[in-house]
């Protein structure tokens, strides 16, 4: 099969082609405009994007207007307010697109209740929610002992057009640095 998101699954879950054909099932394709919002924070969504291309953030707005970017998303990555779908309770971050997106769009719940009949659709869940600790783990441990300077390094490896793409402020903020901060990284480097 010459897909890079079955090999992508295939590569890190181990998912067979059959299962690949359920997930396809299962998924919407969409394409999101930069500014797109799939979960507002404060609200409710089941939804759990697969991003294949463009950039995508969580983030928290304070009433005082001021922003914390929990994460950046590049390809490949799973997007969706995790904690507000598992808990059911409303999600504590908005989810918005940075730049205009391709992402497959899978109803949770109708995902969960297939997985309790399919074992490998099961095994492919848990070793998802593995994968995503790892990466939040990771992420926090950069967070607490790296500098910004190593931190803004990191981003730009993973993304490396990442100035280009989207606004300083979000930047600044995913670094949890202010945006002047930003500007004398970068001006060291």
């Amino acid at each position: 099969m010459n897909n890079p998101n079955f090999d992508f699954l295939k590569s890190k879950f181990n998912v067979s082609e059959e299962l690949f054909k359920i997930l396809q099932g299962l998924a919407v394709k969409k394409t999101l405009k930069a500014g797109e919002k799939t979960a507002k924070q404060g609200g409710m969504s089941n939804k759990v994007l697969f991003l294949t291309s463009g950039l995508m953030r969580a983030v928290q707005t304070l009433e005082s207007g001021k922003e914390f970017t929990k994460n950046i998303f590049s390809p490949i990555s799973f997007v969706a307010p995790f904690s507000s779908i598992l808990q059911k309770k409303p999600s504590l971050l908005c989810y918005e697109a940075l730049t205009d997106c391709k992402v497959f769009e899978i109803n949770f719940h109708e995902f969960l209740k297939l997985s309790h009949t399919n074992i490998e659709l099961s095994n492919l869940y848990n070793r998802v929610l593995e994968y995503i600790f790892i990466i939040y783990e990771k992420k926090q441990l950069e967070s607490m002992s790296l500098n910004a300077t190593e931190r803004y390094k990191i981003l730009k490896k993973q993304i490396p057009d990442i100035d280009n793409l989207i606004a300083q402020y979000q930047i600044a903020s995913y670094l949890n640095i202010t945006p002047v901060q930003l500007s004398r990284i970068r001006k060291t480097l």
